[in-house]
């Protein structure tokens, strides 16, 4: 939901940072979209003009990468209590979907741009490679598990974006699942003899469910492939 108007900032020009105008627009373009994110909009957001964004930003496009750089050099590594391959890559999985939960608009500049400036190449690359090197992962395989953890989990984000039904923390989760069960179920049977009687598993396709059922499918193809070498 777009944030009321009573909890936007609102700064005098001479007060406004670099960093509040980063912050504002990565506001926007996650609860709203990228394309209502425009200079006037976001100038009007921060009760600034918009030469004083100019001053900071030549155009959009240097915004976008700013936020880009803003949300993935914010990256949280999670807790190293765990230390073995496995638990290691799925935590770390689970930390870049909740990324991407948390800011929609990641998805998006993830497969749009690429970043790199030293704080995302840290926060989001740099750590995460070694962590999975601290875990057992050499060279190389580091690489190779950490594309599987950005690839997949962009991936099932993308699918779930769209797909309310398949996100736990929304109240009404239960409803709108059952909403859509009914539709696959009500279907004509003739033509859709699978949809409708698998109704209730297809439902659950962008749950996170499916998503840790994937995550172990690529974690036993993974790990049995590292183990053999």
């Amino acid at each position: 939901m777009p944030a009321s108007r009573a909890s936007r900032t609102s700064l005098p020009r001479s007060t406004v940072t670099r960093e509040q105008i980063i912050e504002a627009a990565t506001r926007i373009a996650d609860e709203e979209s990228i394309e209502a994110l425009t200079i006037r909009r976001l100038a009007a957001d921060v009760g600034s003009g918009a030469m004083t964004l100019y001053s900071y930003f030549r155009n959009k496009e240097e915004i976008l990468d700013a936020i880009a750089d803003h949300v993935l050099g914010g990256f949280t590594l999670p807790p190293a209590e765990e230390t073995e391959p496995r638990a290691v890559v799925q935590n770390l999985a689970s930390a870049f979907l909740r990324m991407m939960r948390e800011h929609p608009s990641i998805v998006r500049l993830f497969t749009t741009r690429v970043t790199t400036s030293p704080d995302s190449l840290r926060g989001a690359m740099e750590a995460v490679v070694g962590r999975l090197r601290e875990a057992g992962f050499e060279g190389r395989e580091a690489v190779q598990a950490y594309g599987l953890i950005v690839h997949y989990t962009l991936g099932f984000a993308s699918y779930q974006a769209p797909r309310p039904w398949g996100k736990p923390d929304l109240p009404d989760v239960e409803e709108l699942c059952r909403q859509r069960t009914h539709f696959y179920s009500a279907l004509p049977l003739a033509e859709f003899p699978n949809l409708v009687s698998l109704a209730g598993a297809v439902t659950t396709l962008p749950s996170d469910e499916q998503f840790q059922f994937g995550l172990d499918c690529l974690l036993d193809g993974l790990l049995r492939r590292i183990q053999a070498n």
